[in-house]
């Protein structure tokens, strides 16, 4: 697996769980717990900044075991923080479920995982190449 190094300010240094895992948790990092209601979303602070290498990207996504448990996700997941962004990385976390979730310090929220991104070229043309598929979206292979 290739490694690239990330620089890293704050108290809570994200970690890998296991030797194959995809994604990094982020903690919170509160002076005083925070309760999501149904229905409901909040920003909380990491207290991390990162400085990633130009290229990649972080994406920040949900834990499955907060989705799974209490029906918390994230409002715009995945996340994306860009190799030039040097604020604190923070997470919109949703409570889809039914019941108010509280948050405290040091609660795993989120998962970070670092992606090489492409950037592409657009080049203006009247029409695109046909393919089987053409428009078909939205569920058109049957569900």
């Amino acid at each position: 697996m290739r490694q690239i190094e990330v620089k890293i300010t704050g108290e809570f240094i994200p970690q890998y769980h296991s030797e194959q895992a995809a994604g990094c948790d982020l903690c919170a990092c509160i002076t005083e717990d925070i309760v999501v209601q149904p229905q409901e979303y909040r920003t909380i602070p990491t207290g991390i900044r990162i400085e990633i290498p130009s290229g990649y990207e972080a994406q920040v996504r949900p834990r499955s075991g907060l989705a799974a448990d209490s029906g918390i996700g994230i409002l715009n997941a995945p996340g994306t923080i860009d190799a030039d962004y040097r604020g604190e990385i923070q997470v919109i976390l949703f409570n889809f479920g039914n019941k108010p979730f509280t948050i405290k310090n040091r609660d795993r929220i989120a998962q970070l995982v670092f992606s090489k991104i492409e950037h592409v070229t657009f080049k203006p043309s009247e029409r695109l190449n046909r393919t089987e598929r053409q428009e078909g979206g939205f569920g058109h292979t049957g569900r």
